[in-house]
């Protein structure tokens, strides 16, 4: 069907796709977009061509949580090429220098080690962020190198799962790493070369979760487009799945009447009661079942929407 005879509809809700290694970000959507004939849609995070897993996309009014989505940690497991340096720090780069490796494994483990914590990263050159308006991959294509300002960013873990000597001037180094956002994996696994003295790139790369989510309830691509309509239904997922882990609190109808109005509430202390340990923050607010959207909530009954889904008041 043609893009402009299909019919797009209106569609709620969130898929945990599994993204294979070849499209983009935006590749992977709009394919999983026209499975449903989603007439809105986001994603939660962009992946690499080369980096396949876990893809959070959001339909329709789930599009509203995506910011708190990509604010999440990211868990990756990735393959590092030790003694090979390439222009952009991955497989897909340029090689640009070739290194002996003396490195032992504990010299191997004992670099990654070091990566945890508090770290200040340059983002790479071929990266999306952008400078007046351009990304700065379209720069470095150009063969302009730009100054860069360095980004503190967290390393919770960092595990060595594997060191593969199959070839030995080149060993790879499986790991796991849990990072905060902004974090660049490529980035990374250069940081950790150059701690070897012998560089390295990023050769193979897998997202595993994204905030709680998680990679064992994604569905692969092409399984996807192979399902027919009904057997699709069980992948798309309620819009609340990006905001489980708030505090839930649920409204009469009357005060749900008002919070949809987008007016500030003063709850009583029956209906504060589910939020007693909460000193202050989002929550997230129902009728019934229904999500009704998120609030800040404030002590000792104050809440205030923020974001309202406009399915709340049709």
């Amino acid at each position: 069907m043609s893009e402009s005879r299909r019919r797009w509809q209106r569609v709620d809700g969130v898929l945990l796709l599994d993204k294979p290694v070849g499209p983009s970000s935006n590749a992977a959507l709009q394919r999983a977009r026209r499975v449903w004939s989603a007439e809105k849609a986001g994603h939660g995070g962009t992946l690499d061509p080369m980096a396949s897993g876990l893809l959070p996309i959001a339909f329709g009014e789930a599009t509203k949580f995506l910011h708190d989505l990509l604010d999440a940690s990211k868990t990756y497991e990735a393959v590092l090429m030790l003694g090979v340096v390439t222009d952009s720090g991955d497989a897909e780069g340029v090689e640009v220098a070739r290194h002996a490796v003396t490195a032992d494994d504990a010299a191997i483990h004992a670099a990654c080690v070091q990566m945890i914590g508090e770290i200040d990263q340059i983002p790479p050159m071929h990266s999306a962020l952008k400078r007046d308006g351009k990304p700065l991959y379209a720069y470095a294509r150009a063969g302009i190198e730009l100054e860069r300002d360095a980004r503190r960013v967290t390393v919770h873990t960092l595990e060595v799962l594997s060191i593969d000597r199959t070839e030995p001037e080149h060993p790879r180094v499986s790991i796991r790493v849990h990072v905060s956002k902004g974090t660049y994996i490529r980035t990374l696994a250069m940081d950790i070369g150059e701690r070897l003295g012998c560089g390295a790139h990023l050769c193979a790369l897998r997202r595993t979760r994204v905030g709680s989510l998680s990679l064992d309830e994604a569905i692969d691509l092409t399984a996807l487009e192979a399902l027919a309509g009904d057997a699709r239904a069980p992948w798309l997922q309620p819009v609340d799945l990006l905001i489980g882990g708030l505090p839930r609190i649920g409204l009469p109808d009357l005060l749900a009447d008002r919070f949809i109005q987008g007016q500030r509430l003063v709850l009583d202390t029956a209906l504060r009661a589910p939020l007693a340990q909460v000193a202050c923050g989002p929550v997230r607010v129902y009728r019934g079942n229904a999500l009704l959207g998120i609030a800040q909530f404030a002590p000792p009954g104050l809440l205030a929407p923020s974001r309202v889904l406009a399915a709340a008041s049709t």
